[in-house]
């Protein structure tokens, strides 16, 4: 069966991410988020859309006792957004005239609008038929009920999917979800290309 859908995942696969920027900027606040993450769950919370950003903001200011202000608390929190690459852009537009595009990010409200403010909200409307976040829907990958979701929501089989992310646990549970995948080892170039056309004559064969 011929793929006909492609799921792309956001950071890391469509934007150009660096987390460490991110764990460094909050060290120099004082700060250990991976820490952090593991001894709460405000983290998750936020993905998740359980909780908002002020909430999320007063959270963290409280955590850090004080050290931080809610503007450095932001600016450290999205340091790990990088740029969005002209010639990626072209690649995922190529790909409209044969699939159905989609993205699906485990993200946040904080880091979504300053993606949508630095790179303009239409340009990722123009490229996917809709954009799944995980704090709007309520789960996050690599819970199966996140990739059944969209599956439901678009109409789509997983036999004619494919989903890509540069995160092996989220691409795991896609393969549980009876999706194809592809693990983006690095962000989609003319790489990506080469491997999509193996995995659809795979598919087609």
């Amino acid at each position: 069966m011929a793929i006909k859908n492609i799921i792309f995942d956001l950071g890391g696969v469509v934007l150009n991410l660096d987390q460490e920027k991110t764990l460094r900027a909050f060290k120099r606040l004082g700060a250990n988020l991976e820490e952090l993450n593991l001894e709460n769950s405000i983290f998750l919370d936020f993905e998740t859309g359980k909780v908002d950003e002020d909430y999320f903001l007063q959270s963290i200011f409280t955590l850090l006792k004080g050290n931080a202000s809610k503007e450095q608390i932001t600016q450290a929190w999205n340091s790990m957004l990088l740029e969005l690459p002209a010639h990626r852009v072209e690649i995922i537009k190529q790909l409209k005239s044969k699939y159905r595009l989609f993205l699906l990010s485990n993200t946040n409200i904080i880091h979504i609008k300053a993606v949508f403010e630095e790179h303009g909200k239409t340009i990722f409307e123009e490229l996917f038929e809709k954009i799944y976040l995980s704090h709007e829907i309520g789960i996050r990958k690599p819970d199966i009920a996140c990739y059944e979701y969209v599956l439901r929501d678009a109409n789509l089989k997983g036999s004619e999917t494919v989903f890509v992310d540069d995160n092996r646990m989220n691409i795991k549970g896609a393969e549980s979800a009876g999706i194809n995948t592809i693990w983006a080892k690095e962000p989609v170039d003319l790489w990506f290309i080469d491997t999509l056309r193996k995995t659809d004559v795979l598919k087609v064969n």
